[in-house]
């Protein structure tokens, strides 16, 4: 379907091999293999260990046409600073990421930690720091905890034109908010036994793409991404969702 990119979050994990990536197949080839079957990848590592720009080059020159990389920002930002950034160090590491990337970039996403309640300051800040962001990079916020649910909050997204991400896993609360021209979803498992694992099922993978298609009646571009990588069931779950999509 136009208009929405499917894909995982990350892709370089191990018990992918054999299930997903072909047995006898190089580490250094996941990636195109990746990039042969989907359009466009969340990347995870740079929300563990910021890769600098130099990489960011690099994938616009090698990313196939028509791909698209989605940057999850650091944790130095976004739980250790807890988004404070009042030089804006952060947004200017971000946006350069993304224009570095250049017609490859996709979204960057924000993910704050559980514990980040909305209060004066913490609203301050995020008002801030998407204030930093120029109109040309598209921002998620993935706001985990429910003080952030509020209209206020949608409204000062709306005005910055950032998505707020549509979250869902255990233990999670799902919020179908659209307040940019684009949404934004993570899908983290259907099960916390354990974590990230699990597979969604045809029919809860039906309703999601009955969610995208009212999503794209009103205009809006989708991204989503699977974290359910347990078991390599985060791309089968993707290609299951596109199909449905068609």
């Amino acid at each position: 379907m136009d208009g929405v990119r499917i894909g995982t979050s990350g892709w370089t994990y191990d018990h992918w091999a054999g299930r997903f990536y072909p047995g006898g197949l190089a580490r250094a080839r996941w990636r195109d293999f990746y990039a042969s079957r989907f359009d466009t990848v969340e990347l995870n590592a740079s929300f563990y260990r910021w890769p600098g720009i130099r990489p960011f080059q690099g994938w616009a020159r090698s990313l196939p046409d028509g791909f698209a990389l989605s940057v999850k920002a650091s944790r130095w930002l976004s739980h250790g600073r807890r988004l404070n950034d009042p030089e804006g160090a952060w947004a200017d590491r971000l946006t350069a990421a993304a224009r570095a990337l250049g017609d490859r970039a996709g979204v960057v996403l924000v993910q704050l930690p559980g514990d980040l309640e909305r209060d004066g300051d913490t609203t301050a800040r995020l008002d801030a720091f998407l204030a930093r962001m120029p109109a040309d990079v598209k921002v998620a916020m993935e706001l985990r905890h429910p003080s952030w649910d509020g209209d206020e909050v949608a409204a000062m997204l709306e005005k910055h034109g950032s998505a707020y991400v549509v979250t869902h896993g255990t233990g999670l609360h799902t919020v179908l908010r659209a307040t940019a021209p684009f949404v934004y979803c993570r899908w983290h498992g259907p099960t916390d036994r354990p974590l990230y694992a699990g597979r969604y099922s045809a029919e809860a993978l039906q309703e999601w793409a009955d969610r995208i298609r009212a999503w794209r009646a009103e205009g809006r571009e989708v991204w989503g991404y699977f974290d359910n990588d347990g078991s390599g069931y985060a791309p089968e779950n993707a290609r299951e969702l596109l199909d449905l999509l068609g």
